[in-house]
């Protein structure tokens, strides 16, 4: 058995979040970031995260959520990532954000697919899936970047191991059954 109309509407709305978590994340690291070509990368990627957010937030209501419907996820979930915003060093943040945050959104999001009806949920499908293709582009210019750039490579990043295994170690981030005003329609 697939998916309840109403737990896509939780899992897009988890992972709106997510994406203006990481367009937040990146818009504020820029100023602080005194690279140009580091400034330049996370400027272009604020803007594809929007544009991923606002196609998740407009699939959440067709799926009788509210519009641009956002579900934070479970409570320490969000405060691995706040924790992951407070790294300092332009590597730290470039490792961080493309090689820890993105691969472990492109797992929770096959997840996603794989657990739900393509047939049924097709426009979620194809939401996803141009979030995925987009999510490759930006983790190859990330590393077209590094490549370029000797001060950016991640040769032995302090906890850059650990990093990856604290997100890992969440399984499930969704907090299913938690949004009262959810559904606009009786049966959702």
């Amino acid at each position: 058995m697939g998916l309840t109309v109403r737990e896509k509407a939780e899992y897009l709305g988890t992972f709106r979040w997510l994406e203006v978590f990481q367009m937040e994340m990146l818009a504020r690291w820029i100023p602080q970031v005194p690279e140009l070509e580091a400034k330049v990368l996370m400027g272009r990627h604020v803007w594809d995260f929007a544009q991923h957010a606002d196609a998740l937030g407009k699939r959440t209501f067709e799926l009788r959520a509210p519009l641009h419907y956002t579900l934070p996820p479970l409570a320490p979930y969000v405060k691995l990532m706040r924790d992951f915003a407070e790294v300092e060093t332009t590597a730290e943040r470039l490792y961080v954000f493309y090689n820890v945050i993105l691969p472990a959104l492109e797992l929770r999001y096959r997840h996603y697919l794989k657990n739900t009806d393509e047939l049924l949920d097709d426009p979620s499908v194809r939401v996803v899936q141009r979030i995925l293709e987009d999510n490759a582009r930006l983790r190859r210019e990330s590393e077209q970047l590094r490549a370029e750039l000797k001060d950016f490579r991640l040769a032995d990043l302090d906890g850059s191991k650990e990093w990856a295994k604290e997100e890992a170690a969440f399984i499930q981030i969704v907090s299913h059954g938690t949004g009262s005003t959810l559904a606009r329609g009786a049966n959702a």
